[in-house]
């Protein structure tokens, strides 16, 4: 068994260790000798906590040989993106202004996967705070693809998506903001959950935006993703934006019967405002047809353009990244990438009524998103890739492109990523399934009915030991900004403002993203009457009694 270990499922291996004829510590054991073999080349982990993980696969079988099995994470080895603080373990978010903070608490996700039984093997690769895309010039290289190493995984949960498709991790937790989730697990062929907003705690979640962030599994199957959302979920009274509602039984929802339901496809996304390759397209097309066989009701339905969303999303969260971080980049932008910098100081250019706006209009997607939740039991549109070459990432993608993502993160509800083949080249394909808000049941049992219908699964990456690793890309030039010399006086002039000493390649970074800028909060200035919805941020007390 000992060399077919780091392809178990959760859900297999939970099994063999409930009977005992599995040990966490072969498991553990396993996990630990292929992240050594191999993770040179895949640069999945920024820590490998060998001992602790040890320590607590020991303390598993142990309670699990005295009778006490908690469940199914029992003994299980998973991996943390590394913006989730661990208590005495070192948490960076793969930047250098953070490379020596070690926290003193879990992140209630954290807690309770400990007490779960579940065993950590380490702290994972990220695009730097959760934010930016590859970048070539932080303290650690970033995560590559397992199915092709010269390709990128998606991200910012780069390392949670590269360490569960190689092998390198039986589960991951990562975090979604606008796609964080999903990206990784379509590029490398996982099943990865943005659940619903407030379904899981973020406290102890490092921030990227307040108002859209999410924490999430990202697993090999659907039943795996259900097993940690099990723990996962729940009511976390110290975490403003956790939900109070009685958490469902995941798992017995993965039914594989899915005959009636009423889905609706956003063919309009996929074919014609952000074009998908033909391979995914003929890839949708079979997983739709595969979906019909099975019993479920497809028609085509169109929402708001994905810019829309975009404008939305992007406004509001650069808004709440720079001012989580503004001390940092004022103090000293050297410590940050050029990558986080090409994204984050743009936002000293969304004034205060832009934020605004965003959050109404947002509040206004949310209530037109009502009827269609009331006609359909899941919307479906592609999911991203395949992947890209690594060294063809350019910050400036970031603000000419919409995405599929974005619009689930505007609505809240759930968001699947999961694959649906793979190119003629062997890279992942991927749909995305989303459902009302809480019904990520309904979410994961329609992926699950899907998957069980479709061999995807059987095929995995194929890695050689003692493969020299890839050199790492250049640092990419900035895009020259496409600015007027008095509109790069006006940026000079905001960045002065702000307080903001930036290098030449800095401000460069600054004045290619301001036309972009300019533009997205330009859309969303629209006329509004007294009566148009309020922002959906609201003020509320918590930790209080009575409260």
């Amino acid at each position: 068994m000992a060399t077919a270990l780091h392809h178990l499922t959760i859900a297999e291996a939970s099994r063999l260790i409930a009977t005992r004829d599995l040990s966490p510590v072969e498991l553990t054991r396993a996990f630990l000798d292929r992240i050594a073999a191999l993770d040179a080349q895949v640069n999945a982990y920024l820590l490998v906590t060998a001992d602790l993980a040890l320590e607590q696969a020991r303390k598993a079988e142990a309670e699990i040989m005295a009778g006490r099995h908690l469940g199914p994470l029992h003994g299980i080895p998973y991996a943390l993106k590394d913006i989730y603080c661990t208590a005495g373990i070192r948490t960076t978010g793969h930047s250098r202004s953070a490379i020596d903070y070690v926290p003193s608490e879990d992140a209630e996700t954290v807690r309770r996967l400990q007490a779960a039984g579940a065993v950590l093997l380490g702290k994972l690769a990220t695009h730097e705070f959760a934010h930016g895309g590859p970048s070539f010039d932080l303290p650690w290289p970033p995560a590559r693809n397992p199915w092709d190493l010269r390709r990128f995984t998606g991200g910012s949960s780069s390392g949670s998506g590269a360490a569960v498709a190689a092998g390198l991790a039986m589960g991951a937790l990562g975090s979604d903001t606008g796609g964080s989730i999903r990206n990784p697990a379509a590029l490398c062929g996982l099943v990865g959950l943005k659940p619903t907003y407030g379904l899981i705690s973020r406290r102890g979640v490092w921030t990227n935006s307040f108002s859209f962030d999410h924490a999430g599994p990202m697993t090999w199957t659907v039943e795996d993703c259900s097993l940690l959302l099990q723990v996962l979920a729940g009511h976390d009274p110290l975490d403003p934006a956790s939900a109070k509602r009685e958490v469902p039984d995941y798992r017995a929802a993965l039914t594989g019967d899915i005959r009636g339901l009423r889905i609706g496809v956003l063919r309009h996304q996929f074919e014609e405002e952000v074009p998908a390759p033909e391979p995914l397209r003929a890839a949708l097309d079979q997983a739709f047809a595969v979906l019909r066989s099975l019993g479920a009701e497809l028609e085509d339905v169109r929402i708001r353009p994905a810019r829309d969303y975009a404008d939305v999303k992007v406004t509001g969260a650069e808004s709440e990244l720079y001012a989580v971080h503004e001390q940092g980049l004022r103090a000293n932008p050297q410590l940050f990438g050029e990558d986080f910098l090409g994204r984050s100081l743009a936002a000293i250019l969304i004034r205060g009524e832009d934020y605004v706006n965003a959050q109404r209009e947002r509040r206004a997607m949310v209530e037109e998103a009502r009827p269609l939740w009331q006609r359909y039991d899941a919307i479906l549109t592609a999911g991203p890739g395949p992947a890209p070459l690594l060294d063809a990432w350019r910050t400036i993608n970031f603000w000419q492109k919409a995405s599929y993502t974005n619009p689930w993160n505007v609505l809240g509800g759930p968001s699947l990523a999961q694959c649906i083949g793979y190119t003629a080249e062997g890279l992942p394909l991927s749909m995305l399934v989303q459902g009302r808000p809480f019904a990520d049941a309904a979410v994961l049992r329609i992926a699950d009915a899907y998957e069980r219908a479709t061999p995807w699964r059987a095929r995995r990456p194929v890695l050689e030991a003692g493969a020299p690793p890839l050199p790492l890309p250049p640092v990419p030039d900035p895009t020259p900004a496409d600015v007027t010399p008095a509109e790069r006086d006006a940026v000079a002039l905001v960045a002065r403002r702000a307080g903001l000493t930036l290098n030449e390649r800095q401000f460069e970074l600054l004045c290619a993203a301001a036309p972009h800028v300019w533009a997205m909060t330009g859309r969303l200035r629209t006329p509004r009457s007294f009566e148009a919805p309020a922002p959906v941020g609201v003020f509320r007390f918590t930790g209080y009694a009575g409260g």
